[in-house]
This record gives C-alpha cells, sequence and structure tokens, in this order.
C-alpha cells in the first residue's frame, strides 16, 4: 500500500515537472519569437529612415539645382521665378523600393518647398561684435508692432544677442567655455528671450529668420509686415499696396524702390534692401508607409554655387 502510494507520488511529480519545463520551453521559445520581432522591426524602422533621409537629401540637391539654374538666368529674385513654386504632394511609389506587402506601399510621398530666407527679418542683423545696432533694433521693434506683438521685446532680444557675443568672444580668449546667454542660432531660440511665447512665435514664423551675417532685405519677395518695418515711413497699408504693384511689376534694382513709394525722397540703402537673395530655406516633408520625417536646410548660394549651411531634422 505504501509502495503504491510512493509511486503515484513519483508520477505526480513527474507530470508537474513536464509540464513546468513544457511551460518554461514555451516561455523561451515566445521570447526568441519576440526577440526576432523586435529586431526585425528595428531593422525596418532603420530602413525607413535611412530612405526617407535619402530622399530628402535628394530633394535638397534638386532645390540647389535649381537654385543654380536661377542664378544663370536671372540677378534678380522675385516670387515668379520657379524656385517659388512649391513641390505638391506627388507619390513615389514607383521610384522608391517599398517591400510591404500592405497598403502603405502607396503611401511614399514628397512635398516640400524653396523659402527665400531673405524675405525675412534676420535676427543677426541686431547686433555685431557684441554691439548693438539700434537702427535694426527700430525696425524689429516695428515688426512687432505690425505683428500684434510688445515692441520692447526688440530691445530685450538685441541685448541677448550682444551679451552672448561679447561672453563668446571672452571665452574664447581665456580658453573657457563660452558663458551663457547661448546665442541665437535659430528662431525657436527667441523663446530663451523674457516674454516670448509659443504663442507669439506662431505669429513670427513667417517673418523672422536667424542668418550666419547680417543680410539685408528683399524687396521682391518680403511681405507686408517686413517691408512696413524695414521702410520706417511706409505704413502697414502702404506696404500692402506695394506688394500688390510688386505683382505687376518687381523691382528691378534697389533705386527702383522710391519710385513707387509715397515719399519719393526716402533714402535707401544697399545694405538694408536688396533685389536679389544669398540664402534660402528648402522645406521638404516625406511620408513613406506610416512613418514621416520633415527636414529644413539653410542654402547659400554664390553667383551659380550652392553650399549647405545646416539641414534639421523633425
Amino acid at each position: 500500500m505504501r509502495a503504491r502510494h510512493t509511486m503515484r507520488h513519483q508520477r505526480g511529480v513527474a507530470v508537474i515537472t513536464a509540464l513546468l519545463l513544457t511551460t518554461l520551453a514555451v516561455t523561451i521559445v515566445a521570447s526568441l519569437f519576440w526577440q526576432q520581432q523586435v529586431q526585425v522591426r528595428s531593422i525596418e524602422n532603420q530602413r525607413t529612415q535611412l530612405q526617407k533621409q535619402w530622399i530628402l537629401r535628394g530633394a535638397i540637391d534638386w532645390a540647389r539645382l535649381i537654385l543654380r539654374s536661377d542664378a544663370a538666368l536671372s540677378r534678380v529674385d522675385t516670387l515668379d521665378e520657379q524656385w517659388s513654386v512649391p513641390l505638391e504632394k506627388t507619390k513615389l511609389d514607383q521610384y522608391v523600393e517599398n517591400t510591404n506587402a500592405d497598403n502603405d506601399a502607396g503611401d511614399a510621398t514628397l512635398s516640400g518647398n524653396i523659402v527665400d530666407a531673405q524675405s525675412r527679418f534676420n535676427l543677426t542683423n541686431l547686433s555685431a561684435g557684441g554691439q548693438i545696432n539700434l537702427k535694426e533694433v527700430a525696425v524689429f521693434a516695428r515688426l512687432l508692432g505690425n505683428a500684434g506683438l510688445n515692441p520692447t521685446l526688440a530691445e530685450a532680444t538685441a541685448k541677448m544677442m550682444a551679451a552672448s557675443q561679447r561672453r563668446d568672444d571672452a571665452g574664447a580668449g581665456s580658453g573657457k567655455a563660452p558663458a551663457q546667454p547661448m546665442p541665437l542660432q535659430q528662431f525657436e531660440d527667441l523663446l530663451a528671450v523674457p516674454g516670448f511665447s509659443v504663442e507669439m512665435l506662431g505669429k513670427l514664423r513667417d517673418f523672422i529668420v536667424v542668418l550666419p551675417r547680417a543680410t539685408p532685405i528683399n524687396v521682391n519677395t518680403a511681405p507686408a509686415e517686413v517691408l512696413s518695418a524695414r521702410l520706417g515711413t511706409l505704413s502697414l497699408s502702404e506696404a500692402t499696396s506695394l506688394v500688390a504693384s510688386r505683382k505687376q511689376a518687381y523691382f528691378m534694382n534697389v533705386a527702383d524702390v522710391p519710385l513707387r513709394l509715397p515719399d519719393k525722397t526716402l533714402a535707401v540703402n544697399e545694405n538694408e534692401i536688396a533685389v536679389q537673395t544669398s540664402f534660402f530655406l528648402i522645406n521638404g516633408n516625406v511620408r513613406l508607409g506610416r512613418a514621416a520625417l520633415q527636414v529644413q536646410s539653410l542654402i547659400e548660394r554664390n553667383g551659380i554655387n550652392t553650399s549647405v549651411i545646416w539641414i534639421r531634422e523633425n
């Protein structure tokens, strides 16, 4: 009787052990499959990311070609030229390898545009070598007023830029790391200036840019708000009328500008306004399946030569 009980107990232990081993084996196999699936998905994501990056790099090269061709044909930059025509959403499934078998294979699209960076006010104009340019501060203040914002923020912005330039120079001479505040390097850096908010930047997005050096405003491409700020005697309504007349006949040279202003005696400075542009912003947006990537690049054009200043991905 005891032997029979012991045998049943041993069989029960054996069954439980077998079940535990089976469960362990299933868990290990499931874990391996899960890890393999994660690795496969990671490789697919990396492949998709690289595809998106190469598509957008190709789009930037294509934009540079357009800008070089434009420079060879014309010495004046206007909104009627080929570079200003945006690329609408274009399907790329016939040109981009996409091995997905689902409906995402037909969702590869590219869109973008080229923006004249000198149609906007350049924050770099506010200060040079740590010295504030009061005339440019007044221009920025008028622009803030045109956008419905507090004009006193112009002085605060100029002070921060000047302070960062002076401290950077001092740090470079002493071998120490640059001190705060850091220089404004992109439009969003305005949030570091006390008084600016995300909502305010939304109102300024089409009017402000940060370029590597001081630049004039292109009167053929600037919006009315920027023109009114740049040409101090010009009201916003008069600038709007000037933009409308520009569609009929663009400015051939800087000397042509005062002839269309109410105050025809206004003295113009070629360091403040221009009819040709050296800096352009390239905006690109690619969607590949369910993944999307946005890229902005700053291009400098010198004659028919172009160079990439920076590329930022989002």
